[in-house]
């Protein structure tokens, strides 16, 4: 069969032949029709995300979207190695399968997967948001953030703040539901001043995308600023503004800022296929919207690289 095939850490995937796979008891052999381009795929490919192997050659692709052989829709993750989504079949533990709500079509259900989980879980699972609390996005201009802002309203959320760098996004994240939109586009005294209302009016959760300088300064004006005692529960998603920060220790001691995770490792897996069917049984009702680019998986080479954070590349057999 035709899959995006990783030889060695670094190199980008190749179309290429691969081993069919075996139907085994338990596993299903899906028929791949949609699979996002995720960070979690690149880092693995490159080995430098934490789940990686460093087993080669191996199939790209973390999740997708197929069939079953019985012709039952379903999304997928974590495929049986050295099998990825990025591959006409894909073998797939039964309980790693989600049935898809017949109104979803493929390639949106494969760009909103991982991303609208990760806010999901982060939220409901991380977090325990409840209904009427104010969410913070750290990094809404991208694609998971911009679809964060989307969730957090769904679930309930009174209030919600974006930050990001892109402007054009900024402004449209108030029509996707953002009651408060702040530019990371400044220096971080700027920054700060700008985050003082909106934090001493009291924020209940951030979901931070970025870790890095926004997150650090976020941290230290939430220690200044929020009423005195309050829980705000910081959440950390994704480091694509910086692997680390330099936070005082002061922060944690002069607050009740709670500082989580939310990732592989840090929520059972059944609970984050759960927050995966919710978000796709939601994204008809709650339309959820994210821009995709559909690119057929022939033509990987070409845009394993080539990417615009706001808009996600979902590659498909068509």
């Amino acid at each position: 069969m035709k899959a995006a095939v990783v030889t060695q850490a670094g190199a980008a995937p190749v179309y290429a032949d691969f081993a069919d796979p075996v139907a085994a008891p338990g596993f299903a052999v899906v028929e791949m029709e949609a699979s996002a381009l995720s960070h979690v795929t690149r880092g693995r490919a490159s080995g430098a995300h934490y789940s990686s192997t460093g087993v080669f050659p191996f199939v790209a692709g973390v999740d997708g979207v197929g069939r079953r052989a019985d012709g039952s829709r379903v999304y997928f993750f974590a495929p049986e190695p050295p099998f990825g989504g990025l591959a006409a079949r894909v073998p797939v533990a039964e309980a790693q399968c989600v049935a898809l709500p017949e109104a979803l079509d493929a390639r949106t259900a494969a760009a909103i997967a991982i991303p609208g989980m990760s806010s999901w879980a982060a939220l409901t699972e991380r977090a325990r948001f409840k209904a009427g609390e104010t969410v913070l996005v750290n990094g809404a201009t991208g694609a998971s953030g911009f679809l964060a802002v989307q969730i957090a309203k769904h679930l309930g959320a009174a209030k919600v703040i974006a930050t990001g760098r892109h402007a054009a996004t900024l402004a449209a994240l108030e029509a996707a539901g953002a009651d408060v939109a702040i530019s990371l586009d400044q220096d971080a005294a700027s920054l700060a001043e700008a985050l003082e209302k909106p934090l001493r009016d009291g924020v209940d959760v951030v979901l931070d995308y970025l870790w890095g300088p926004s997150a650090q300064t976020l941290l230290t004006t939430a220690a200044q600023t929020l009423p005195e005692a309050y829980a705000l529960r910081f959440v950390q998603i994704g480091s694509i503004g910086g692997a680390q920060i330099q936070l005082p220790g002061a922060v944690l001691r002069a607050s009740a800022i709670a500082l989580l995770g939310s990732g592989i490792g840090s929520v059972p897996m059944p609970r984050l296929l759960n927050a995966v069917r919710e978000v796709l049984h939601a994204a008809v009702p709650a339309k959820l919207h994210i821009e995709t680019r559909a690119v057929p998986l022939a033509d990987i080479a070409e845009h394993w690289n080539a990417g615009d954070s706001r808009a996600r590349t979902v590659f498909t057999m068509a």
